[in-house]
């Protein structure tokens, strides 16, 4: 928006919260990305206040853009701006809406996503639509990759949506296809072995790089950063022994599924950072036959 001509009033955005080993209060990559520019930056906790709902009001925008946010915005706040609120969210809508709707989109085995532009109303991103542009999901994307080019996507949509306004005319969403993208809950990311190996594949990607997915080992939790799927079923194992839900195959990490098997390729336990999953193997070896919790 700053690249493109645009007069940025103030940056709204979450504020410092402790983070890292000393969990000392860190700002936000947007709040960070505002001050370079030199932009102001407001960080509410809240925006029910009316004093910061007066606040926002004085600034006398034109309109406003929202992208994952993480606060609903109340209507005083929506009806503010003079052309409205504009939300860049990370789904084809009325698929995925909600507050994940990229790691849903992976975990759910789609084979495409993409960015809308919509506009803001009270309802859980149920406002008309402006623009939308798709993207294919590979059998590699992780939710961080995803991330990454949805925001490349996402930035050059609004960018091309505020150039032309007016030929951009709001579409109400169709109501086929709709689905919810609740908030990812930490105990999501524990592999689930019972699930076919696509599947167990699919929770590894979606959970990269948070909240990670985790298996534990003799009480241990260990975070599983990325994996090869070796097979979709037991039939068709290319080693000679058979798939077991949870089960280590190998003394090379093999993990079997409800069907097929998995081999983690990269972990990292408690405290320390990800590792090669060879290395982690010299350090703490997991023999064939181990049943994982």
């Amino acid at each position: 928006l700053v690249e493109a001509g645009h007069e940025v009033l103030a940056a709204y955005t979450q504020p410092p919260r402790p983070a890292g080993r000393g969990k000392h209060d860190r700002k936000s990559p947007v709040h960070l990305a505002a001050e370079a520019l030199r932009i102001s930056v407001r960080h509410p906790a809240r925006l029910k206040d009316a004093d910061e709902q007066a606040q926002f009001a004085a600034l006398g925008a034109d309109i406003a853009v929202v992208a994952a946010y993480g606060l609903i915005l109340p209507q005083p706040v929506l009806d503010a701006p003079r052309l409205g609120c504009l939300n860049v969210h990370a789904s084809l809508l009325p698929r995925w809406r909600g507050a994940a709707p990229i790691q849903r989109a992976i975990l759910a085995g789609d084979a495409q996503t993409g960015v809308c532009i919509m506009q803001m109303e009270a309802g859980l991103d149920t406002g008309p639509l402006l623009a939308r542009e798709a993207t294919e999901i590979s059998a590699y994307d992780t939710a961080g990759s995803l991330t990454t080019r949805l925001a490349y996507l996402g930035g050059n949509l609004i960018v091309d949506v505020l150039a032309d306004f007016t030929s951009y005319p709001p579409k109400p969403q169709s109501l086929e296809g709709l689905t919810y993208a609740k908030k990812i809950e930490k105990l999501e990311a524990r592999l689930d072995f019972a699930q076919t190996s696509q599947q167990v594949d699919r929770q590894i990607r979606a959970f990269n790089p948070s909240p990670s997915a985790f298996i534990e080992i003799g009480g241990e939790r260990v975070r599983v950063h990325s994996a090869v799927m070796l097979s979709a079923s037991s039939q068709d194992l290319s080693t000679n022994f058979a798939s077991t839900a949870g089960v280590v195959l190998d003394d090379q990490f093999a993990i079997g599924c409800g069907s097929g098997a998995i081999r983690p390729t990269s972990v990292q336990r408690a405290g320390r950072g990800f590792m090669d999953a060879v290395e982690f193997l010299r350090g703490f070896p997991v023999p064939a036959g181990t049943q994982l919790d």
